[in-house]
């Protein structure tokens, strides 16, 4: 008995403490962290949600809330809205599917936060729940400039809101729920119209205002104010709790007048320098979306001016620091003060500890890829290789394979060399070009992707492209896609001029714009650009995600676009269409209202995560040189052909790490070519940073005992989720 007693107090003590004990989900929700918002917008100009939601999301980032954005109503199921502690609402659309309203209920019955914002109240007619979750239908309207009446001012929305007037629609309301409870009314005569209520559904709450037509109110200060308060009085407690944890430390953003700001847009009043922040604060006003976190690798002094970045087979960080770019041009061979970096995380704890200097002495080197026990450099005039032969990580061989590369504008030169599956060196170019010879052929082009094996002696140039190109990105299945300025920020590489050569009726012209949106989503109205005023004019990067750590979504199907002049990292989408791709919006990965945040180089790191190289300067723009005439000041040009201002930094550069939040979990790995074994196996890997180092160091290692496995693997049938066989591909 004294036993069967003993064996059941430990079991129920077992139920207690594992009932007691928080999932790992929920312990990672016990820290201080922004609140998550979905905004469900539309494709239609009227009532324009793509354009009114980067106001919002650019007023609120700074008060710690988040704001993704979507028009897919499909995105209102239980996994998805998961991630979010509210959901937004300003669009019109007319029905709503039996699974999306069971989602959408459900989600606020639970204890999540509903903000409907005015034309909200006319969507989804054909559901009187949702209807009766708003509180009322929108039934007609006039317009005019008015102010609101708050009628109760001991509310938590209302309680430090000061009335505002703005013009907006004067919305009459029809199938009023019983339990709003109003908050602010519009006064007409001897009328008075419910215009602002809350009222809780379940565990839920809901907000709704009927203001907000257009940018008129929008961009008003008391309309913001009004939907954050909103946001924050229907948000969970515990939520609210954390977000309250995270405000605290939030940096407050400083300005000086200073001379030399471009001011291209002629704004009124012209635009204020920002004063740099730390990475620490700079790290709070970072947004990246639902589910995942933004951790600093590295920043200055150990890296100044990130230009690109690559991990060797230790997985170690490689960086290119370039502080001579863009005006510090050496055309005689003279040193300059440039350097590849080593950054190492040597005790774990995700952050670098220490510094390599592998090169130095360089100028305006702007990539480079591992090749041959070595690495090759794109650094106009040449193409440069350099290698360790002593085992001590820094450079004693330096030798020139190709020259030829024009040097009269440095943004528009050579970069984004990569490994490609077929063991060729991949790599852009825009209109600096090349004119000069490349392994014994007589070349001359511009703006344009090429390929090349200096131990093959070979080069060829696949096709040429619409502008100035700083983008590359290669799929895991082979497909090439570019992103240029102005304007294009996807083009699928489809065909080689080659193959088009001769054949009447056809340009010879084998690379498409796909990219299906122009605006990018900034979370700071603060943008300076000099063109495509609210597109992608910077565009650079194109690197696709290939690994399995994020959600199924990205896995070779998402590329992330770098918008330095906005201060983000988009997500472009790439699905199939006929023969060929389209580009979608899927909003941003990384983006800041750090003024000084300049994102230049995306990837998928040997972990998983994407990692961010941001240049963190407040002046990024390249050209054209700023005058009276184009709201600047009269500036004049440098030997890069860039403009010259005082005001470019030389002293600042970040490292950031975009990791998934829930069951994210990563062992250090290192290959060798001393351990066939070892490269076999991550030929399988299901990340293909690993899956080419192991083909490269396999083909570098140069030796046929691996032959037979390499057949069992290429004769294996299995593929993975994206229907993909890497492992036979890069056998092959």
């Amino acid at each position: 008995m004294k036993t069967h007693h003993s064996f059941f107090k430990t079991f129920l003590l077992i139920l207690l403490f594992t009932a007691c004990t928080p999932s790992k989900k929920e312990r990672l929700d016990d820290q201080p962290r922004r609140v998550e918002l979905l905004f469900l917008g539309h494709e239609l100009e009227h009532h324009n949600s793509r354009e009114y939601f980067p106001i919002l999301a650019s007023s609120l980032t700074k008060d710690g809330i988040n704001i993704t954005y979507t028009e897919k109503l499909s995105d209102l199921n239980e996994k998805n809205l998961e991630l979010y502690d509210g959901l937004i609402i300003y669009a019109n659309h007319e029905e709503i599917g039996n699974n999306e309203e069971e989602a959408l209920l459900n989600f606020v019955k639970e204890g999540k936060a509903f903000i409907p914002i005015h034309s909200a109240s006319f969507c989804f007619k054909n559901s009187p729940e949702y209807i009766n979750l708003v509180g009322a239908q929108f039934m007609s309207h006039e317009t005019g400039t008015f102010t609101a009446k708050i009628v109760d001012k001991e509310h938590p929305v209302t309680k430090d809101l000061l009335a505002f007037e703005t013009w907006d629609e004067t919305y009459v309301h029809a199938k009023i729920a019983d339990d709003i409870h109003v908050l602010m009314e519009r006064v007409e005569g001897d009328k008075s119209e419910p215009w602002t209520w809350v009222k809780e559904v379940g565990e839920g709450k809901v907000f709704y205002t009927a203001y907000g037509h257009d940018e008129r109110t929008w961009n008003n200060k008391g309309f913001q104010q009004l939907i954050k308060s909103g946001v924050l009085w229907a948000v969970d407690d515990k939520v609210k709790k954390n977000w309250e944890a995270f405000i605290k430390d939030m940096p407050t953003l400083k300005y000086e007048e200073r001379a030399n700001i471009p001011n291209y847009e002629k704004r009124d009043p012209a635009p204020k320098f920002q004063l740099p922040l730390s990475p620490e604060e700079s790290q709070k006003l970072i947004q990246v979306p639902a589910g995942f976190d933004v951790q600093l690798f590295a920043s200055e002094p150990d890296i100044i001016n990130p230009i690109a970045m690559n991990w060797d087979e230790k997985g170690r960080l490689w960086v290119i620091e370039t502080v001579d770019y863009p005006n510090t041009v050496r055309n005689d061979n003279s040193i300059g003060d440039d350097k590849v970096k080593i950054l190492e995380d040597t005790d774990g704890d995700g952050k670098a500890d220490k510094v390599t200097v592998f090169a130095e002495e360089l100028n305006i080197p702007t990539s480079f890829v591992f090749y041959d026990g070595g690495i090759v450099v794109s650094q106009a005039p040449h193409f440069i290789f350099l290698k360790d032969t002593d085992g001590d990580d820094k450079a004693d061989i330096k030798e020139i394979l190709i020259d030829g590369w024009g040097t009269f504008d440095t943004h528009a030169g050579p970069s984004n060399l990569q490994y490609g599956i077929d063991n060729d060196l991949y790599g852009v170019v825009g209109y600096s070009g090349f004119e000069g010879n490349a392994f014994g052929q007589d070349l001359k082009f511009n703006q344009n992707v090429y390929r090349f094996n200096p131990k093959q002696e070979t080069f060829e140039v696949l096709t040429n492209t619409s502008n100035n190109t700083w983008g590359l990105g290669l799929t895991e299945d082979n497909a090439i896609f570019a992103s240029t300025a102005n304007n294009t920020h996807s083009v699928f590489v489809a065909i080689p001029n080659k193959n088009l050569e001769g054949v009447k009726g056809i340009g010879a012209d084998g690379s498409a714009k796909i990219d299906g949106h122009y605006f990018m989503q900034p979370i700071t109205p603060n943008v300076r650009q000099v063109d495509v005023f609210g597109g992608f004019t910077a565009a650079a990067g194109h690197h696709f995600y290939t690994a399995r750590a994020y959600p199924e979504r990205y896995w070779n199907k998402v590329a992330f676009v770098c918008e330095p002049t906005g201060g983000l990292v988009h997500q472009a989408k790439i699905v199939k269409e006929g023969s060929g791709y389209a580009e979608e919006d899927a909003g941003n990965l990384f983006a800041s209202s750090d003024e000084w945040s300049s994102p230049v180089d995306a990837k998928t790191g040997p972990d998983g995560a994407v990692w961010v190289a941001d240049w963190y300067n407040f002046i990024v723009q390249h050209n054209p040189t700023p005058n009276e005439d184009n709201g600047g000041y009269n500036a004049e040009n440098g030997e890069g052909n860039a403009y010259v201002n005082p005001l470019r930094d030389k002293g600042h550069g970040r490292i950031w790490r975009v990791v998934p939040k829930d069951d994210y979990e990563y062992e250090p790995v290192q290959l060798s070519k001393d351990n066939p074994e070892g490269l076999l196996e991550a030929l399988s890997s299901n990340n293909q940073f690993w899956r080419l180092t192991a083909q490269r160091l396999l083909i570098e290692r140069g030796e046929d005992d691996v032959l037979e496995d390499l057949y069992k693997l290429v004769n294996a049938k299995q593929t993975d989720e994206s229907g993909l066989n890497n492992a036979a591909l890069h056998a092959i």
